[in-house]
């Protein structure tokens, strides 16, 4: 297994009432998160908001992050670091290994959708030889849906025959199950996935998958864990996995996460209700509601 392989959440990123970055609220949230069985956090990806934050913003929530190990010294951090400029990737990407974060997790450069395999090619190389100690893993966030461009096996083969020690594997959020066992035949371990589908983690596990990352985190982690833990202890994950499966489509209703999870976090838990940076809205008071009592039943 890969040493970062495990159950992640994909942090929402706290805001005050201005919207401004809340780093003060942040260490809490991931406290949270590592008493509930999470392994770990990507910080500023698509849950945490990451495009609509400029660089320095970036910057304030990562050293903010770093807090949550004066009580979890274990506890992992990556640092969602893509942007579709090579120069600023690169600045962001060198600032998470300055800092200390375990690894970044990289979308493709998503203006520019119809570069091919060797624009992407030449783009994660650049940014490996610019941004990457030699021992730092690199995932490349492959989300199409968002992005709009889809990452070729050919183009994942050669970037992992060409840096085998930072080029370390895919977050995988192209909600394809056919894609998730294509990786596992042809890399298996050798590459790091990292699911981005609830629904799927037994699925990938099975197809040597390192392990989830994902929205619904903030809230089933410790039902993710369990499938987790069960999967690799020879027991049957396939209870849990129902239960986090369910949980999955029940939140896949009332879309985009970022503001549902917050609301739920406040609703549920107790965190304040953080505001969500246009152009996403916050829920109304009845959707809130409504999936309280969806997810209650």
């Amino acid at each position: 297994m890969h040493p970062l392989a495990g159950v992640y959440a994909a942090a929402v990123t706290p805001l005050r009432a201005d919207i401004s970055p809340d780093p003060e609220a942040l260490p809490a949230l991931l406290d949270f998160l590592a008493r509930r069985g999470a392994h770990g956090a990507l910080i500023l990806g698509t849950t945490g908001e990451g495009p609509s934050f400029s660089p320095e913003e970036r910057g304030e929530i990562f050293r903010a992050a770093l807090r949550v190990r004066a009580a979890h010294p274990d506890f992992r951090l990556l640092a969602g670091t893509g942007t579709p400029s090579l120069t600023e990737t690169s600045a962001l990407t060198r600032t998470a290994f300055d800092l200390g974060f375990d690894g970044v997790v990289v979308l493709p450069p998503y203006y520019f959708r119809t570069a091919g395999e060797e624009g992407l090619f030449a783009y994660f190389s650049e940014l490996i030889r610019r941004a990457l100690p030699a021992d730092g893993p690199l995932f490349i966030y492959h989300i199409p849906a968002l992005t709009g461009v889809s990452l070729p096996l050919t183009l994942v083969a050669r970037l992992k025959e060409a840096y085998p020690r930072q080029f370390a594997g895919l977050k995988d959020s192209s909600h394809d199950a056919d894609f998730a066992r294509q990786l596992g035949e042809r890399f298996g371990e050798a590459l790091a996935v990292f699911t981005g589908t609830d629904s799927f983690l037994q699925l990938a596990l099975e197809s040597h998958a390192a392990g989830c990352i994902t929205a619904p985190a903030n809230l089933i982690s410790p039902d993710l864990r369990r499938v987790w833990d069960d999967f690799r202890a020879g027991a049957d994950p396939a209870p849990a996995q129902e239960r986090v499966s369910a949980m999955r489509h029940l939140l896949e209703k009332f879309p985009p996460f970022p503001p549902l999870l917050k609301a739920l976090l406040a609703r549920q838990q107790g965190f304040p209700r953080w505001p969500v940076r246009p152009p996403l809205v916050a829920l109304d008071e009845e959707k809130v509601d409504q999936i309280a009592r969806e997810m209650k039943a």
